[in-house]
């Protein structure tokens, strides 16, 4: 009888199923350089090679654990709130490419929240603004958005009597009330019932024609990203058994960093350098000095953002600088293999409506509020304290270095 050859290649769900892993831990690998891929057809899909996958599960098999140089303890639970795909991100099953046509970041927080009766989003759930919140929020009016938000936050559970409600209800209603006052503190105006992404138009671009659309394509495509590092700061601080308020906090202070909302400034100082000169020269430049190019490149999605493929398209239609939604991701592209990704498409968002540097990542975070609040809902009902343990790689006990 002929012996039936292995597979040279798997599918994304083969690979992953075979290491026991996420697909998105699956991309991480790729991004790593540890599992190869390879495009199928046209498309986005790949295959992935079988040799590789079954040399890092050998691996991981005899160490017991991933090696650090493959994933430095990256922890791993259960949700039902959003995963990761080459696709782009999926919210509880709907794809967020297509959710981004025609939905509100309301619509996508509900969705995200599971909310299956009455509509957090009513008009008349506003947040709480009691006098100590309001004289934090006078004095913190000259402020930067993230500091200004974190400040009115950190006072608002105590002036909301409903902030601890442990019902299904009471949980959506609050994380509404928690998005509006993100919203609201970060835009530096009272509380309001209407749209987001209309109150964010109003606020910062009300005289141009696509403001709106835009801004509301945005706010759905950033509503969560699965356990990113503010959304898994968020979970953690939530599994202490804290309200959504306090949630927000660690998610809001997590975002600051530069390696997660802070990304977003360097790719608009790029744009705003590039945005007037000679944008083929200026990138030819950048890579023969081996310069980084902010915006570009993603541990996750190898062959492109989709959700950078679906605002830089819709600010090509909008009329936006053709050589920076359009010649500019594509030169960068030829030149070093890296594609778009959100930030970069902040970046042309924010250069197309005229605001200056540092209002992506304000836009990051009232439209990341939404993911914050279903992982630290889903995990306050789970009733679990987040608790990793470490993987100790000091000296064994007993063996100090004495002198």
């Amino acid at each position: 009888m002929k012996a039936i050859s292995a597979p040279a290649f798997l599918t994304a769900r083969e690979a992953a199923a075979e290491l026991s892993v996420s697909l998105a831990t699956l991309y991480a690998y790729v991004s790593r350089g540890l599992v190869r891929s390879e495009p199928v057809g046209d498309g986005r899909a790949r295959r992935y090679r079988a040799d590789d996958i079954r040399a890092l599960r050998q691996r991981r098999r005899a160490s017991g654990a991933v090696q650090p140089s493959a994933e430095a303890a990256i922890p791993v639970l259960d949700t039902t709130v959003s995963t990761i795909t080459e696709a782009g991100p999926i919210y509880r099953g709907v794809p967020v490419v297509a959710l981004a046509e025609a939905a509100t970041v309301e619509q996508a927080a509900t969705l995200l929240w599971d909310v299956r009766r009455a509509d957090p989003f009513e008009p008349a759930n506003i947040p709480v603004v009691d006098a100590p919140m309001q004289a934090i929020f006078e004095a913190a009016r000259d402020a930067k958005p993230l500091p200004r938000a974190i400040a009115v936050l950190a006072l608002a559970s105590d002036a909301d009597p409903r902030a601890h409600n442990r019902s299904a209800e009471g949980r959506a209603a609050a994380g509404a009330r928690v998005m509006r006052l993100v919203t609201a503190a970060v835009l530096g105006a009272a509380p309001s019932p209407l749209p987001i992404h209309r109150q964010v138009a109003q606020a910062w671009a009300k005289d141009h024609p696509a403001a709106e659309d835009l801004l509301r394509r945005a706010l759905v495509l950033l509503a969560d990203h699965e356990l990113n590092a503010s959304t898994w700061t968020a979970r953690c601080a939530a599994s202490t058994g804290l309200n959504l308020y306090d949630a927000a906090i660690a998610g809001l202070a997590a975002l600051k960093g530069p390696r997660h909302g802070g990304a977003g400034p360097l790719a608009a100082r790029m744009v705003a350098e590039l945005g007037d000169g000679d944008i083929a020269a200026a990138i030819a430049d950048r890579v023969a000095l081996g310069e980084p190019i902010p915006g570009f490149g993603h541990t996750v999605y190898v062959d492109g953002d989709p959700r950078a493929d679906v605002l830089l398209r819709a600010l090509a239609a909008a009329g936006a600088d053709p050589r920076l939604a359009v010649e500019l991701p594509r030169l960068v592209t030829e030149a070093t293999g890296l594609y778009a990704n959100i930030d970069y498409a902040l970046a042309v968002l924010m250069r197309t409506l005229n605001l200056p540097v540092g209002h992506e990542t304000a836009l990051f975070a009232i439209a990341r509020a939404s993911g914050w609040m279903a992982h630290a809902i889903e995990q306050l009902q789970s009733g679990l304290l987040i608790r990793p343990r470490a993987r100790y790689v000091g000296p064994e006990a007993g063996r100090t270095n004495n002198i």
